[in-house]
């Protein structure tokens, strides 16, 4: 599987996602490739030598971290209904995905930005739209960005409705 492959969550969790994918050009797709190698290097950092030879891609893509923002919104659309637990854990790691796609989208040239700005712009208005301000601080005891620094944004609002 090359760099850009398909999404860990498959493609029918993730269609907006695909279709911004169908849509970039060459240029673009190499763009992203780029990322997704330094993405894989820093990922195969540490690992024992007989895994890193099996890893062939990054876990954090540029494609899985547009799918696993997608999916939790699609998820939060549903009520919950999706097939499969979400521990909080998982939310944990998809604000995760969000804070790093908030950095990480500079990285790609002018050709990925263009099609995947306003990609992610849609995510995070259906997500806005499915969530609250955490102003009682509910969820702060288990939200602790994995970059350490303190949470903001995304990280300081909640679903409507939550599975835990």
């Amino acid at each position: 599987m090359n760099a850009i492959s398909r999404s860990q969550h498959g493609s029918s969790d993730a269609p907006q996602t695909d279709e911004a994918w169908s849509r970039l050009n060459r240029s673009a797709i190499n763009s992203i490739a780029k990322y997704d190698a330094c993405r894989l290097e820093t990922e195969l950092e540490g690992l024992a030598p007989i895994v890193r030879e099996k890893v062939t891609e990054p876990l954090y893509s540029m494609r899985n971290l547009f799918s696993s923002w997608e999916h939790l919104v699609s998820r939060m659309e549903s009520g919950w209904k999706l097939p499969g637990q979400y521990p909080i854990s998982a939310y944990v790691n998809d604000l995760d995905s969000r804070s790093r796609l908030e950095t990480d989208l500079g990285k790609l040239n002018d050709e990925a930005q263009a099609v995947l700005s306003p990609l992610l712009a849609e995510l995070d208005n259906r997500f806005n739209r499915e969530s609250v301000p955490d102003d009682p601080g509910e969820l702060r005891p288990w939200l602790n960005p994995s970059s350490g620094a303190e949470p903001d944004g995304f990280w300081l609002r909640k679903p409507r409705r939550h599975p835990w």
